[in-house]
C-alpha cells in the first residue's frame, strides 16, 4: 500500500501476509513503534467457530512469555471486525528462508539448523509447561508447528507464532498436511508429544533440504506421514552427524511413548550439535540469504 492506513489507533503500512481466515499488516502503534495487526478477513466475524478461535489464540498469547513466542500486545473489534497486535519481528518466516536457499541450491548450515530447532523446542517447552489460575496444566498443544510458523529475524532471534490452533488434547487441532504428527494424520487424540513429531518433521527439512512427507495429493501426504519410511536427515546431507540423526528420528518416531519425553529433553539433544555462536550466525544467513528484504527493513527503520 502506498499510503499508511488508519485502523482504530493503528497505522497500517503493508500487507505482509493473507491466509484462509486473516490477514497480517507492519503497522505503527500509537506511540510509533512498529507492530503487527493480524485482522479477520472481512465477512468472518459472524463465523462463531472462527472468532472463537481468533480469541483463543489472543488469551493464550497474553499469557505466553517467553523470548521464543511473539508477545500479543492487544485485542479488539472495530467495527464488525476482530484484530490482534503483535510483536513485529524484522525478517522472513523459516519456510521463506528455505525456499531462498533452495532455490540457490544450498542449505542452512547444520550447527545453524540445531540452533534453530533447539530455540524452537525452549518455546515448546514454555507453552507445555502453562497453568491456569488454578495451578492446574492447560496442556497446550501448539499443533501446527511448520516452517511457516517460526520466524527468523535479522537480528537472529527465533520466534514461534500462531497459536491460534492451540489446545487442550483432544481439540480440533487443524494444521499443515505435511508436517503434521502421526497420531493427528490418524484422528488419534495428540497430546503435547505430537509437537515433537511436528519439530522433527522442520529439523528434518532443514537439515536435507527436502520436503520431508510431501505427496502428490492431501491424501498421500497423509498416508506418507502415518507410514511411509523416514531416512535420516544424513542420507541426503552427509554433513549430518549421527547423534543429530538419532535426535531427530527420535523425534519422529511414530509411538509418542519412543519420542522425547518433552521438548526440553529435545532442545538439550540438539544443543550438543547447535552453533555456539547461535543468534549471531543465523544473522549472518538470512541477511545473506534474503538481501532485498534487509535492505527493505533498513530504508523502513530509517524513514521511522
Amino acid at each position: 500500500m502506498k499510503d499508511p492506513i488508519p485502523f482504530g489507533k493503528y497505522l497500517l503500512t503493508e500487507r505482509i501476509d493473507v491466509g484462509g481466515t486473516a490477514e497480517v499488516f507492519t503497522a505503527r502503534a500509537p506511540d510509533g513503534a512498529r507492530c503487527a495487526v493480524k485482522r479477520l478477513l472481512p465477512g468472518l466475524s459472524a463465523d462463531r467457530e472462527v472468532v472463537a478461535m481468533f480469541l483463543a489464540e489472543a488469551r493464550l498469547g497474553a499469557r505466553l512469555a517467553h523470548p521464543g513466542i511473539v508477545r500479543i500486545l492487544d485485542v479488539g473489534r472495530i467495527g464488525e471486525g476482530w484484530y490482534l497486535a503483535m510483536e513485529y519481528v524484522p525478517g522472513a518466516d523459516l519456510a521463506a528462508l528455505l525456499a531462498r536457499l533452495r532455490a540457490a541450491g544450498r542449505r542452512l548450515p547444520v550447527p545453524v539448523s540445531a540452533w534453530i530447532g533447539a530455540e524452537v523446542a525452549r518455546a515448546l517447552a514454555h507453552a507445555h509447561a502453562l497453568r491456569g489460575p488454578d495451578g492446574r496444566p492447560l496442556e497446550v498443544v501448539h499443533g501446527d508447528v511448520s516452517p511457516q510458523n517460526v520466524l527468523v529475524s535479522f537480528a537472529g532471534q527465533v520466534k514461534l507464532i500462531d497459536f491460534g490452533l492451540a489446545g487442550p488434547p483432544g481439540g480440533a487441532l487443524r494444521g499443515k498436511l505435511g508436517y503434521m504428527s502421526a497420531e493427528q494424520a490418524e484422528g488419534r487424540r495428540p497430546d503435547r508429544r505430537s509437537d515433537l513429531f511436528s519439530l522433527g518433521v522442520v529439523l528434518h527439512e532443514m537439515l536435507s533440504g527436502e520436503r520431508l512427507f510431501r505427496g502428490g495429493s492431501p491424501l498421500e501426504t497423509l498416508e506418507r506421514v502415518r507410514r511411509a519410511p523416514i531416512p535420516p536427515p544424513s542420507a541426503a546431507n552427509p554433513e549430518v552427524p549421527p547423534g543429530l540423526d538419532d535426535a531427530v528420528l527420535q523425534a519422529l518416531a511414530r509411538d509418542p511413548a519412543a519420542r522425547p519425553a518433552g521438548a526440553a529433553e529435545l532442545g538439550g539433544a540438539l544443543d550438543r550439535f547447535a552453533d555456539n555462536r547461535g543468534a549471531a550466525a543465523l544473522r549472518e544467513v538470512v541477511k545473506a540469504a534474503l538481501p532485498e528484504a534487509w535492505a527493505r527493513e533498513r530504508a523502513a527503520a530509517a524513514a521511522g
